[in-house]
Parts: C-alpha cells; structure tokens; sequence
C-alpha cells in the first residue's frame, strides 16, 4: 500500500462480539501443514542464506518457468473493478466465509468495517493490491478457516484494545509480497524471488499459500511486540 495515502481505521476488540465468537488457545496453530509447509520451509532456507550467494545464482528462466511467471502477472494486474459481477460476487463470497450465518446488507455498508476495511466500501481498500488481494484473502478463507478466523477475530495472544485492520492488513501483505519478490519483473533479481519461482513451479497456488503463512507470520510479529493501532503505519517496515 502506498504509505501516504490516508490513515486507517483502528478496529477495536470487542470480547462479546456476535460475529467472532472469542476461544482460548493454548498456542497457535500452524498456518498450513502437510504437502504445503514445505513452502515456508523453503524460505526460511532462503532467509538462512548470505547476500553473497545472490552473485552464484543464475537467474535465466526456463519456459515453464516464464509461463508460470506470466500467469501470476496476470493475475497481478487486474484491478479491482467495482462494477464487475465476478469481484462482486467474490467481495460477497469473502463475507459469507468470514461472518456465516450473518446477512450482509450490502457491497456498500458499514458493516464491512467490523471486518476491518477503512470505510463502508472496500472496493476504495484494493487500490493498492487489486483484484488478487481480495483473491488472497478469500483463499485464506477458504483453506485455512481455523487460522483465517484466529486472526480475523483476535483469538490468540494478549491483544491489544485497538487492534490492527485485518483486512487492510492483508491487503497491505499482498503489496509487500509483490513488492519483496519483484514479481512485475520479466525476470527474477534476487535469490528470494528466484527460489519462489520454483516453488511456483511445484505449485501454482504458491503466492496464495505464501500469503497465508505471511499474514499468520505478521500476527505472530505484532504479538511478540505488544504492538497496537499506534504502531500499524510502521508494522510492515519491521
């Protein structure tokens, strides 16, 4: 997201909220697991790594690779189009996921706050993700429920009262992502993004499966700081 655009709108915890039902866990769970940890396994190798071992890495791409590559730049450069039936359609989808057996009274309300966006129309929140971070956000949803809700209604950890936007927050993580791994390159220049085009190679959810473990990574990050609203606008600097 663009860091001088407007300030966002602190999300406050409500302990008996009637959307997010409130539950004591011990210790979080596990963003994924199974055929797809290896994902976060392979950067945490990544991170292990020395700045100097950029200079041994070649970074040509195969043609599999610049296939998969292209795919994901398509998906990258669609723009949340309000009008459209098919990011409407996933808008509502994301609701119903996040808040079943709640009504949503329309694309344009404000409940859609309670969730975390700036205003009553999170169509205005996509400037800086596009339509993929809505993407993002729902296939968290969808895959990882029990940890997309964890976070979404604050269940683990000493919180804060005002807490950070969850979904600005994972918009703001798409843009990171996007950014960190110079992924509207024609070709990776780094070892980062290098390593993550054979994992996007492995899979093609790759990006969608990073961004899950990233946001439960930032939630744990914000926990470990004892952060609050205050310290969001920096957060995604640390």
């Amino acid at each position: 997201m663009d860091r001088n655009a407007g300030s966002f709108v602190a999300v406050r915890r409500l302990s008996g909220a009637s959307s997010c039902h409130q539950a004591h866990h011990p210790s979080p769970a596990e963003v994924v697991t199974g055929s797809t940890a290896w994902i976060g396994r392979g950067f945490s190798c990544v991170c292990a790594q020395r700045r100097e071992s950029d200079q041994r890495i070649s970074f040509d791409l195969s043609p599999a690779q610049e296939e998969c590559l292209q795919r994901l730049q398509n998906r990258i450069e669609v723009p949340y189009d309000s009008s459209n039936g098919e990011h409407q359609e996933a808008l509502k989808s994301l609701w119903h996921v996040s808040f079943p057996g709640t009504e949503l009274l329309g694309l344009v309300s404000d409940q859609w706050k309670e969730m975390g966006w700036q205003g009553k129309d999170p169509s205005t929140d996509f400037r800086g993700g596009g339509f993929i971070s809505l993407e993002n956000l729902l296939y968290f949803a969808t895959n990882y429920t029990k940890s997309f809700q964890e976070l979404l209604c604050k269940r683990i950890g000493d919180r804060a009262l005002w807490e950070y936007p969850f979904a600005v927050a994972g918009v703001n993580i798409t843009f990171m992502l996007i950014q960190m791994l110079d992924l509207q390159a024609a070709k990776p220049r780094s070892l980062i993004g290098a390593v993550f085009l054979n994992l996007l190679l492995e899979n093609d959810r790759a990006f969608d499966i990073l961004y899950c473990i990233t946001f439960k990574l930032m939630d744990h990050k914000w926990l470990e700081m004892h952060a609050n609203y205050m310290d969001f606008n920096v957060f995604p600097s640390v």
